[in-house]
């Protein structure tokens, strides 16, 4: 662990942005959430979460690219096509929802005799994933948040005040029961929100604060480094970065030996999501574009003498197969 928050300090040098949260906070302001959290106003914060959820799988440029072609589904939309009560069962309410297998491609779902009255196919979404996700999240809030996500939030968190972990768990652990929404984009939606509107809310910042994401980029960046390999927790990229000993653990357990206010004096002083967006950052093509499979030939170890962690990464290979470019 000591070798592992070497690596990550120097990186967080390199490539931690001391603004970052201003930029977050700023986003926020400019995308209405901040308003929308202080109004309670469910709508808009579900049509921005269901913009993040449309990311996933895809970059953020094709993904937005998509939506300003054809428009994406919002809360409004769905709140008035369940209106004219569908005769679906499934759209009954959130634990109806379930199996609807709705494919874009063959226009096919589990119920095919309420196929032309369904609303769910109605919506132009990039496919049939992102449409069932949308209305098993608008459910969820409408059934299970009652309506008011934000106020959903506040009771979850009001149950472990001061337990981070406890309180993460509080808000993720229901949310991926909701239909097509990773861990990942769980845990990116709810950082940025919870950090960007946490100046209105008692504790969001410290819970938003305390995420991890973990995509491919920073996953190989543990692996290449030897992260993984020393703390005897190799895994393939995926669900088990998020389980017990993951790469989640893992930065959790990094960043607690880290004090982030040596980059901005007004950061938390264990900062786990700064600590992630900087590996992001340093391996991003639109970061600083070092450690990523662009730059390294990973069917064997990297040779980049340019990189400021050489000398001290153990530069494991990433894989002994023909070389298939990062997402």
């Amino acid at each position: 662990m000591r070798h592992a928050r070497s690596l990550v300090r120097q990186v967080c040098r390199i490539a931690g942005q001391p603004r970052w949260v201003d930029e977050v906070q700023s986003d926020a302001i400019a995308g209405g959430l901040v308003d929308a959290v202080a109004d309670h106003n469910t709508a808009v914060i579900f049509d921005w979460l269901i913009r993040e959820i449309s990311r996933q799988g895809i970059s953020d440029a094709v993904a937005d690219g998509y939506i300003d072609r054809h428009g994406n589904v919002t809360w409004a939309e769905i709140e008035i096509s369940l209106a004219t009560n569908p005769s679906c069962a499934k759209l009954e309410g959130y634990w109806a929802f379930t199996g609807c297998r709705y494919h874009k491609g063959f226009q096919t779902c589990a119920n095919p005799a309420q196929f032309p009255d369904c609303p769910v196919p109605r919506h132009r979404l990039r496919n049939g994933r992102l449409n069932q996700a949308a209305y098993s999240l608008f459910l969820f809030i409408r059934d299970i948040a009652g309506g008011d996500i934000v106020d959903w939030i506040d009771r979850q968190l009001a149950d472990h005040p001061g337990n981070l972990p406890a309180a993460r768990a509080a808000l993720v652990d229901p949310l991926r029961h909701v239909y097509g929404i990773s861990d990942k984009v769980i845990g990116m939606a709810l950082a940025s929100l919870l950090m960007g509107a946490g100046g209105i809310r008692p504790g969001w910042f410290a819970v938003g604060a305390s995420f991890v994401v973990v995509d491919t980029l920073v996953h190989n960046f543990l692996h290449r480094t030897g992260i993984l390999n020393r703390l005897e927790a190799d895994h393939p990229y995926g669900p088990v970065c998020y389980r017990p000993g993951g790469c989640a653990d893992i930065l959790i357990g990094i960043a607690s030996g880290i004090d982030a206010r040596r980059f901005n004096p007004e950061f938390p002083e264990t900062f786990p999501r700064f600590i992630a967006s900087a590996i992001w950052r340093y391996c991003a093509e639109p970061g600083l574009d070092i450690c990523n499979g662009n730059q390294i030939d990973d069917r064997g170890r990297c040779t980049n003498m340019w990189c400021q962690l050489h000398s001290r990464c153990d530069r494991v290979v990433l894989h002994a197969e023909p070389k298939t470019a990062e997402k």
